[in-house]
């Protein structure tokens, strides 16, 4: 969610129980403002918090002008002193993808994970148990990195790409139409597209190239990883996603408010195949 419209925003998205004090309120709009301008972004998203044990984790995010660039992740543990993650990385992923349970909220916490390595003397080989130390902070970066990769998602038309390959915020997006709203096709991820590659010439025919250069919610693996559910009356949509329980979008049809929070524990629900 957009941390210029942070307070309409979080009473947007409160209908799932996600919320902040006052006080932590009042804390990330200046907070977020300062990294605005200090780090020089375009836009700043406050992308949600992640429940730790001891403490939570404040996440937020700058955009460049290129709002498909790589973005930049920041972290706090009192919404006003912030620290820049470093971006995820293949040895990243490979590491933190065995650590299991909870967040301790402590970036200097290490996991312990014992690993089976090959060691060769002489012509014997063997394997040798070998403790690997895994820091909490390198945890974070891999579960904000696939929460990204996995239920980041914005409108269709919310972002446009030019011919000479930049994507900037459609200023001219008014919102989906109520019918558009209820449809998992009118909503894309907020990331290179994957799939939209190995799509045949027939397939991409009827995509404007503008506007479809993104990948469908309609398509996700496990199908049914996503509710939809119309509140308010039909003032307002929100998708919230099963295979990441506590990640919720919001959009409110044919205006310009959208946008998505995650509130959770940093679990992914691997038992959602066996649930649907």
């Amino acid at each position: 969610m957009d941390a210029e419209s942070l307070l309409l925003s979080l009473e947007l998205a409160s209908g799932s129980g996600q919320g902040l004090s006052p006080d932590r309120r009042a804390s990330l709009l200046t907070s977020l403002m300062l990294v605005k301008r200090d780090y020089r972004y375009d836009r700043v998203l406050f992308w949600g918090r992640i429940l730790g044990l001891v403490a939570d984790y404040y996440i937020a995010q700058g955009l460049s002008e290129d709002q498909l660039a790589p973005r930049k992740t920041l972290y706090s543990l009192n919404c006003t002193e912030w620290s820049l993650l470093p971006p995820a990385t293949e040895e990243m992923v490979a590491q933190s993808s065995v650590v299991k349970g909870r967040f301790m909220g402590d970036p200097s916490h290490e996991y312990e994970h014992i690993e089976l390595q090959k060691v060769n003397e002489g012509e014997k080989v063997f394997e040798e148990e070998v403790v690997v130390q895994i820091k909490e902070e390198t945890r974070l970066v891999y579960v904000i990195d696939q929460i990204d990769k996995a239920v980041a998602i914005i409108p269709r038309g919310a972002l446009f790409k030019t011919p000479f390959g930049p994507t900037h915020v459609n200023r001219t997006f008014e919102g989906l139409s109520l019918s558009e709203a209820k449809k998992l096709s009118s909503y894309f991820h907020f990331r290179e597209p994957v799939e939209l590659k190995n799509k045949t010439l027939l397939e991409k025919a009827d995509l404007d190239p503008s506007l479809d250069f993104m990948d469908s919610l309609e398509h996700d693996v496990p199908k049914g990883s996503w509710s939809i559910q119309m509140e308010r009356g039909n003032a307002l949509v929100v998708l919230r996603s099963l295979l990441w329980p506590g990640l919720t979008f919001y959009h409110a049809p044919r205006t310009k408010n959208y946008g998505y929070i995650y509130v959770g524990t940093g679990e992914k629900n691997m038992d959602l195949p066996f649930m649907l």
